[in-house]
C-alpha cells in the first residue's frame, strides 16, 4: 500500500500524533526497504482507519512500535496525548493498546531463549491481547509481510512461519482484517 494522501486522511489530532512519533523514530529506516520507518506506521494506521475507523485505534497504530523501537516511555506518551487535548479515558485506551502491541519476549529481555522460543512465547501472549489490539496487529502484520516477502530474501520463509503461528489463535479482532492477514500469510 502506497503512503499517499495520508495528510488528507488523518484528522488534526492524528496528525499531531504522527508528528510525535516521527520525532521519536527520527531517522530510523525500514530494515529491507530502507524507506523512512514512519511510512510503515502511516500504512498501518491508514489500514486501521479503513476498517473500524476509531481515531483512538488509528493513533495507537501510529504509536505501535514507539516503546520497543525508541527511547519514548509510556509516561511520555501519556503526557503527550493528554497535552494535545485527549481526555484521560482516550489516553488510557491508546496507551493500553500500545503496551499490548509492544513485544515482551525480546532478545534483550530474554537472552537465555532462542528466537523460536521467544517467538512462541510472544505468539501465546498475542493470543490474549484485546480484540482492538489484535485488529491493529493484523494491519501491522499485513504491511510487514508484504514488505518482507518482497525484500527479505531467505528470511521471509522464517517470518511467514512465525506469523502463521501467531494467527492460529490471534483471531478475536476485526474478522475481515483477520481473513486478509491469514490469506496473505498462506498465499505467499
Amino acid at each position: 500500500m502506497e503512503v499517499t494522501n495520508w495528510n488528507e486522511r488523518l484528522n488534526e489530532t492524528e496528525l499531531k500524533v504522527l508528528g510525535f512519533v516521527t520525532k521519536h523514530h527520527g531517522e530510523q529506516k525500514r530494515k529491507y526497504t530502507h524507506e523512512p520507518y514512519v511510512n510503515h506506521l502511516v500504512r498501518v494506521a491508514l489500514l486501521v482507519k479503513d476498517y473500524p475507523d476509531d481515531s483512538r485505534m488509528v493513533m495507537a497504530a501510529l504509536c505501535h512500535d514507539l516503546l520497543e523501537d525508541t527511547e519514548c516511555t509510556m509516561a511520555e506518551l501519556y503526557q503527550f496525548l493528554s497535552g494535545i487535548g485527549l481526555n484521560g479515558a482516550d489516553s488510557d485506551y491508546i496507551c493500553f493498546w500500545v503496551k499490548e502491541l509492544t513485544d515482551v519476549f525480546t532478545s534483550e529481555a530474554y537472552p537465555q531463549f532462542n528466537r523460536k522460543t521467544r517467538k512462541d512465547l510472544e505468539a501465546a501472549r498475542l493470543w490474549e491481547i484485546s480484540p482492538d489490539a489484535q485488529t491493529i496487529k493484523y494491519c501491522d502484520l499485513i504491511d510487514n509481510t508484504t514488505s518482507i516477502v518482497e525484500h527479505g530474501g531467505g528470511f521471509a520463509k522464517v517470518y511467514l512461519k512465525e506469523k502463521k503461528r501467531i494467527l492460529v489463535n490471534m483471531n478475536k479482532g476485526n474478522q475481515e482484517l483477520y481473513q486478509k492477514a491469514s490469506s496473505i500469510v498462506e498465499k505467499i
